[in-house]
């Protein structure tokens, strides 16, 4: 791939996040020549660089969309889920949620749109959120037999399906609650709960 020029190469994305704004705008019916004579360049430096129209828009979404919502190294995990999360309720809320619910709609039908968005973007950051709860899990913040995966997507999952259905708002008050719900969950039962537990099930057992 040619080298990039910096700011040829941020204009272009740029130019992108300008036409996705747009109230008629969508990213099917976006096109290499809009975007080109938005950003004041050519078609084939764009083709250059990228090689497709799907990897511009996903490299477009990234570029404003990391810079929001960073992940946070120099706290306590609960709190750095709980502030991660309510930046990215923050931005799903607004026009960069409109753009990756496009995004993900083309991912339904062209799997390379869909790999695409798995190896420039998600995948990353999937991975980050997961070594986040882990260390969670190392440091005794949550318990020894959590499973990072599991956790890190009973957290996030709702935000997604949120974004996707609009069936309930994205408000910021969900990072907690999200949060919150989750570390209640796995933590691990006090003795009295645990007592409760045994009686129960010797009860039933005994029926």
């Amino acid at each position: 791939m040619a080298k990039r020029n910096e700011a040829s190469r941020r204009s272009i994305l740029d130019a992108t996040q300008r036409l996705l704004a747009q109230d008629d705008m969508t990213v099917q019916k976006l096109s290499i020549e809009a975007i080109a004579r938005e950003a004041g360049a050519g078609k084939t430096t764009i083709y250059r660089w990228w090689p497709s129209k799907a990897a511009v828009v996903i490299d477009a979404f990234m570029a404003n969309h990391l810079v929001h919502t960073p992940v946070r190294t120099d706290v306590p995990v609960r709190e750095a889920l709980e502030s991660h999360l309510e930046s990215l309720i923050g931005q799903y809320a607004g026009q960069p949620g409109r753009l990756v619910s496009q995004i993900l709609a083309e991912c339904q039908y062209d799997s390379e749109t869909r790999q695409m968005f798995l190896d420039r973007f998600f995948l990353n950051r999937y991975q980050t959120i997961v070594d986040l709860v882990q260390r969670g899990i190392d440091n005794g913040e949550l318990p020894s037999d959590a499973d990072a995966e599991l956790l890190s997507e009973m957290m996030y999952a709702p935000v997604y399906q949120r974004l996707l259905f609009a069936h309930r708002p994205l408000r910021p008050e969900l990072a907690g609650m999200l949060v919150g719900q989750a570390f209640d969950l796995v933590k691990p039962a006090t003795p009295s709960r645990a007592r409760s537990r045994t009686k129960r099930n010797a009860a039933a057992v005994a029926t």
